[in-house]
């Protein structure tokens, strides 16, 4: 119960952080929002409640840094759609692939975490995920070889074990093959 109390809490302080409306209306809405999201999905955010304060915010920390490498990835993959987009001779590099790959990450927080990282980064998207294999369209080689699973790496290193984190580095897309764009996945 105080789990659910904690993940409502938070919910409730993100609610008047970003509404910034401290009226009864949308008080009551924060609230009704609040209790309605912590009923239906309080196990994705913690899926293991034993762990403690200590390793939370220990999770939080590296989050950041991983949120901060995220965005410098997304920073030069801009730079190469660009590159792609707007230069002489950019369309010759274009080569559209569906890659597949296995993940070694456990967690549906981890492996969600993954597939939007993945469809944040201009020139790739998850197209879909069936248990524990990836499809992910890349534009360019270049975007296929951004699939490295230095990605995977750094996100195993934030939630999962050191040895799981080492599993899905020599488990990288890198070995896998891109097959056809114009391919059924």
């Amino acid at each position: 119960m105080a789990y659910r109390v904690f993940i409502f809490l938070l919910l409730m302080s993100t609610w008047v952080v970003f509404s910034g409306q401290f009226d009864a209306m949308h008080l009551t809405l924060g609230v009704l929002s609040s209790a309605f999201v912590t009923a239906i999905s309080a196990d994705l955010l913690f899926a293991k409640r034993s762990t403690g304060i200590g390793t939370r915010l220990a999770e939080g920390i590296k989050l950041a840094i991983y949120l901060a490498w995220l965005l410098w990835q997304i920073v030069l993959a801009n730079f190469h759609l660009l590159r792609l987009s707007l230069l002489p001779g950019g369309m010759k590099d274009v080569d559209p692939a569906i890659v597949k790959f296995r993940t070694a990450l456990k967690s549906d927080f981890a492996r969600y975490l993954l597939a939007n990282s993945i469809t944040l980064t201009p020139g790739t998207i998850t197209v879909k995920i069936l248990g524990d294999e990836f499809y992910v369209h890349s534009i360019s080689k270049l975007s296929t070889d951004g699939l490295d699973g230095r990605m995977e790496q750094f996100i195993a290193w934030i939630f999962e074990d050191e040895v799981e984190a080492r599993a899905a580095y020599e488990d990288s897309p890198k070995n896998s093959e891109p097959e056809d764009a114009g391919a059924e996945a």
